[in-house]
């Protein structure tokens, strides 16, 4: 049998309906379109958020990772507020989350520091430091987000997946999306590209950097007779949840696959799936047989989507470096800590969430103009939720303001992301 690899097929010419419109296109539901979307939509803007799967959250809900690492700097100071500290607010007050209380934050009590090793809460080279980070549940977490668009009154889109952008000049006045209904298009004044890999900046033609990296797939296991004693007898790496007797696998707990992948290729991405399912099922059977604690345990959820830490990064107006470390920018829209360092910063300019060309758009999460150094701070789920923040209510003040993103006013974008509870330096 001949191959056609390599060939072309032609596809006829097609009328794709236009079935919504808005003032700001959210696409992608992780902690960065979250956060953007409910952002400008308490700014006033007329809001939809599309979103590929049947949830919101992206990793921070569907990938298990169930991590905030972390809202301080390490030196106990709370850097990331706004509206990732009411994400905490909620599912606290529904008894799904947990972190150490403020007072213990920056303090170097080796017991403490051991007690929250076991959430998950401590990373990094020592000496070590209580971080304000949490831990939490992903299914309240999904709830709360839903229950959270809803109330804030964003239209929430799920199920489709972006496909192409319209341009026109240096406008995107429609994205495209295709799902079970076919191909359709939704009209907007302003985008935000929260899917994690840039699709729409690269869409668009933007240019951006391609990072391969190892994948993992986190899982949960229960039915564990004491998850501090089995911990303590070093049966595997694993951590507390808020679940009783329920354990939190990361990274998949085992070995890494053979070889890097670029997460925009589905060649890749299929084999990946394949190797990681296959490596967390031989941890589940290491577990069973020589983990102190777990003769009974079960599978309780492997991760819906692999952990992909990186993927595109967009070549924007700044590229946050390294040699960024703990400086000070004009333009600072958000500010992270290190998750694996102590007593640092990163403040995010508003230039690395703009493309070079398209004046309607803006990228926020793990995307961001970043290298790839720093992107292990801007990365983290906070960060995220910090940039998308930022975004959403850019957007919303541009298009209240008349003028084009990068025109914008950043002293008056600076100012309502302190109005809303941010915290900027």
């Amino acid at each position: 049998m001949t191959s056609d690899t390599g060939s072309f097929v032609e596809l006829p010419a097609q009328r794709v309906p236009v079935v919504a419109r808005c003032d700001v296109l959210v696409v992608g539901g992780g902690s960065a379109g979250l956060a953007a979307a409910i952002a400008a939509r308490r700014q006033g803007a007329d809001v939809i958020l599309v979103e590929r799967y049947g949830y919101l959250g992206g990793l921070a809900s569907g990938g298990l990772i169930v991590l905030l690492l972390t809202l301080d700097d390490g030196a106990g100071r709370q850097v990331v507020a706004g509206l990732c500290q009411e994400l905490v607010e909620r599912l606290q007050a529904r008894d799904a989350c947990f972190h150490p209380p403020r007072e213990e934050w920056g303090e170097p009590n080796e017991e403490l520091i051991e007690r929250y090793r076991r959430w998950g809460l401590v990373w990094g080279s020592a000496p070590h430091k209580v971080r304000y980070s949490v831990a939490y549940d992903p299914e309240e977490f999904k709830f709360v987000a839903n229950t959270w668009v809803a109330e804030v009154g964003a239209r929430l889109m799920y199920h489709r997946w972006a496909s192409d952008v319209v341009l026109d000049g240096e406008r995107v006045t429609h994205v495209v999306f295709t799902s079970k209904a076919g191909r359709h298009a939704i009209a907007c004044d302003a985008v935000i590209d929260a899917t994690g890999d840039g699709d729409l900046f690269a869409l668009a033609g933007e240019p951006f950097e391609l990072e391969q990296v190892h994948p993992w797939l986190w899982f949960r296991m229960a039915g564990i007779d004491d998850v501090a004693a089995a911990r303590a007898a070093k049966g595997g790496f694993f951590f507390r949840t808020v679940k009783p007797g329920q354990a939190l696998m990361p990274w998949g707990a085992a070995e890494r696959i053979d070889r890097r992948i670029d997460a925009t290729d589905p060649d890749d991405l299929t084999h990946a799936e394949v190797e990681c399912r296959r490596m967390v099922m031989e941890e589940v059977d290491r577990l069973r047989r020589q983990a102190p604690g777990f003769q009974d345990a079960y599978l309780t959820d492997v991760a819906l989507t692999l952990g992909i830490t990186e993927s595109r990064r967009l070549s924007g107006r700044y590229v946050l470096g390294r040699d960024d470390l703990n400086q000070p920018f004009d333009d600072v829209i958000a500010v992270t800590g290190h998750w694996t360092k102590y007593d640092c910063t990163y403040q995010i300019p508003y230039r690395s969430l703009l493309p070079p060309r398209v004046s309607n758009l803006l990228a926020a999460g793990r995307c961001i103009s970043v290298d790839h150094r720093t992107h292990h701070a801007t990365k983290e789920i906070p960060a995220c939720f910090a940039t998308g923040e930022a975004a959403g209510v850019a957007a919303a003040l541009s298009l209240r303001r008349g003028v084009p993103l990068v025109e914008l006013d950043v002293s008056e974008l600076q100012g309502a992301l302190r109005k809303a509870g941010a915290w900027l330096p």
